[in-house]
């Protein structure tokens, strides 16, 4: 999950030295040689290859908590919380740096990093499972894990709120599915945590056409545009 700039062609990051300062209005450092310069980047936008891996896998694992098909165990999502989920958001999230958004290089690499750990506790052979002896404080360490990450989306939520309502509305029902699964671990209720799969698969599907919208952008003539409500700010004049 990214900020979208829904660009196509024209891309642009700037050089840390071109950047203002924020309370004098003038170039960081001495001398016309340290004048603003923005320079073109080839790397395009990595925003749909980590919304797309986030949404595959977040929409398996809800499937598995709302116990389709009578499935009562996740780790079937291992492979794809390493390598799709995990991985390929790392990536995504590594290549947004470079592009000049901290905000989408934090939240792919974050959510990169989640998927990593969460497929670690789930591999028998890590030896995290059974270092428990007993259920309850299993599921008690898990909770607090998931309470963690849902404190981290409401943060990414914060900062999402001037972009657009896309990842306004992704952020806030990823924030829901985390505390329902989190609820679920520290109360044994399977209702909390069906209703965490249910919310977690609507999450699945906003970052899916977030992600589509953001391809489509990429693109010189799409065969459509779709809206993701971007939100403009009104400049101050003084």
């Amino acid at each position: 999950m990214a900020s979208t700039d829904l660009e196509k062609g024209s891309i642009r990051a700037s050089s840390p030295v071109g950047r203002r300062n924020h309370h004098h209005d003038e170039p960081i450092g001495n001398g016309p040689s340290l004048a603003p310069a923005v320079r073109p980047t080839r790397i395009g936008n990595p925003g749909t290859l980590g919304l797309f891996s986030f949404a595959s896998t977040t929409l398996i694992l809800s499937l598995f908590n709302l116990q389709t098909r009578s499935i009562t165990h996740p780790n079937a999502v291992v492979g794809m919380a390493i390598f799709c989920g995990g991985l390929a958001q790392l990536l995504a999230g590594m290549w947004e740096f470079p592009r000049g958004n901290v905000f989408g290089g934090t939240a792919f690499t974050s959510y990169g990093a989640f998927w990593m750990s969460y497929a670690t506790i789930l591999i028998p052979g890590s030896g995290i499972g059974a270092a428990y002896a007993v259920a309850d404080e299993f599921h008690s360490a898990l909770g607090i894990y998931l309470i963690t990450w849902g404190l981290v989306t409401f943060f990414f939520l914060v900062g999402a709120l001037g972009k657009n309502w896309g990842f306004i509305s992704l952020l806030t029902c990823l924030t829901v599915t985390f505390f329902l699964l989190a609820g679920s671990e520290f109360t044994g209720n399977a209702t909390t945590g069906k209703a965490g799969g249910g919310v977690g698969v609507v999450t699945a599907l906003i970052a899916y056409y977030v992600g589509l919208a953001e391809l489509l952008a990429a693109e010189d003539q799409p065969v459509i545009r779709l809206p993701i409500g971007i939100i403009t700010r009104k400049s101050k004049q003084l």
